[in-house]
């Protein structure tokens, strides 16, 4: 086994674990990002609602952001896999599949999440291309096309209050009683949302692109998009493993700073933020590498 040893270690290397390297790089720290190459967006055409990119596609975004990272030379990339970290007396060792071991003063894991599909078919198909989670991030795109909504309860009315001014033929497919108070239902009545009680058996799509939905009881209707909330994992273990606490949603739990409840322990990204976006992951990249800067600085000046 190899080991080598750096100032800090970014598990990730999309635009949360990029812009924590861009920062770095620029402070000459010497830093190592480890990436497996599996974006939690790599199935979605066009990324948006981001400055100066709106309308690329993840992978153009990616590789402008590790080619201009890259420049910097005291960053170094390895690819593979994280598979297990532990606290030593001088910061922190990662190995990854490969049995390389690295050591590192400072963590910063950018790692993600991963979506849980539901066991529809079709479903995975179709996520993040016609079947998506956020209006922000694709709202403009499907605006004024016939919308169903696939989620339960509060999750449900929040998502078509947010697409209410995008589409005027909105449907909420709720597989269970509407759990929603007289108030609730009121305002859906009053926006012309329909509420669809029934449980979804397929997606029925052209190569991702939405054409209708199949139920379990036979019928059928035509859909142009979907808009859906379901679950989702942390995609390592590892800060777990490490002491990291977990807030009650699943995000890593860190302050304004990015810091995890563990010294040393910073995460960006979406494993860390309710608000999935590449802006997002970007902003909280920047200053999770700042902040690392400032606490090697203050250990070492």
């Amino acid at each position: 086994m190899t080991t080598k040893d750096y100032e800090v270690i970014v598990i990730g290397g999309s635009y949360a674990g990029l812009s924590s390297a861009m920062t770095l790089g620029r402070s000459l720290r010497k830093t190592l990002v480890i990436d497996a190459g599996m974006p939690c967006n790599r199935q979605t055409p066009h990324s948006h609602n981001f400055l100066t990119q709106d309308g690329s596609t993840p992978q153009q975004i990616s590789e402008i952001a590790k080619k201009q990272v890259s420049a910097y030379p005291s960053v170094s990339f390895f690819d593979g896999l994280a598979t297990d970290g532990k606290r030593i007396e001088e910061g922190f060792e990662i190995t990854t599949s490969t049995g390389t071991v690295f050591t590192a003063k400072k963590l910063v894991f950018a790692t993600g999440i991963k979506d849980v599909m539901p066991p529809i078919k079709g479903f995975s198909e179709c996520w993040g291309i016609s079947v998506v989670h956020c209006p922000y991030c694709h709202g403009y795109e499907i605006r004024g096309k016939k919308t169903a909504v696939i989620a339960d309860g509060d999750k449900a009315y929040h998502l078509a209050s947010l697409i209410d001014n995008l589409s005027d033929n909105i449907t909420l497919i709720i597989s269970t009683k509407p759990q929603l108070d007289d108030d609730k239902l009121k305002k859906l009545k009053k926006h012309n949302i329909r509420i669809l009680e029934k449980e979804i058996a397929e997606i029925v799509h052209k190569d991702g692109q939405l054409e209708g939905i199949t139920f379990k009881d036979g019928s059928r209707e035509d859909f142009e998009c979907a808009y859906a909330s379901i679950p989702f994992q942390q995609n390592t273990a590892i800060p777990q493993s490490l002491g990291c606490k977990l807030t009650e949603h699943g995000y890593i739990e860190v302050n304004f700073m990015q810091k995890t409840t563990e010294n040393g322990i910073f995460a960006c990204g979406d494993n860390s933020a309710m608000m999935r976006s590449v802006a997002t992951a970007v902003y909280s990249g920047n200053i999770t590498g700042a902040i690392i800067n400032s606490e090697l600085t203050q250990e070492s000046f």
